[in-house]
């Protein structure tokens, strides 16, 4: 696992650790006591020297009282909770590099002109369909590529009309 250099990215490795009954590392992370905002937690795992997607679970609006809470309870369901994965063996935990993307609010956009898929993620809606993508993300450098993504995760068809938003985030490592 990296060293850690944010308190959020911090948290989120003690809430892994604590949840194989190992003792937290870190302390001092009252500051995100005070905060609230939506976050997504990433985890990735060093596979015969790739990095791979392990789990990925967010909010896109503040559904926990702090962002204490909400990296808890991201941080736990990207491990045990993504229905992409198997839940996270202890084992794992060594090969894992984790981020934290805390979200500013979205905002509804227009037209795809008004994305930049190294600046803004986006979120994707057809009635109650809803695709998600953060921003600046490998292999995705065009708006065309991160609506295609977006969409097929929310399955929505190429061609269907649908509404868009975009969001900033803070990524820490």
């Amino acid at each position: 696992m990296q060293i850690p250099r944010s308190a959020q990215v911090r948290h989120a490795v003690n809430t892994l650790l604590e949840s194989f009954g190992r003792e937290p590392l870190y302390k001092g992370l009252d500051e995100l006591k005070e905060q609230q905002a939506s976050c997504f937690v990433t985890l990735h795992k060093e596979t015969d020297g790739e990095e791979e997607l392990r789990g990925c679970i967010g909010t896109l609006a503040p559904v926990k009282p702090s962002l204490f809470e909400e990296i808890r309870s991201n941080a736990l369901s990207a491990a045990f909770s993504d229905p992409r994965f198997p839940p996270l063996r202890k084992d794992e935990l060594k090969e894992l590099t984790i981020s934290v993307d805390v979200l500013e609010p979205s905002e509804p956009i227009a037209s795809p002109d008004q994305l930049d898929p190294a600046v803004y993620g986006v979120i994707v809606e057809k009635g109650y369909r809803r695709g998600v993508l953060l921003p600046d993300l490998e292999g995705v450098d065009t708006v065309e590529r991160q609506l295609e993504i977006a969409r097929m995760k929310a399955g929505i068809g190429p061609d269907d009309e649908v509404t868009l938003q975009r969001f900033r985030v803070t990524r820490y490592h």
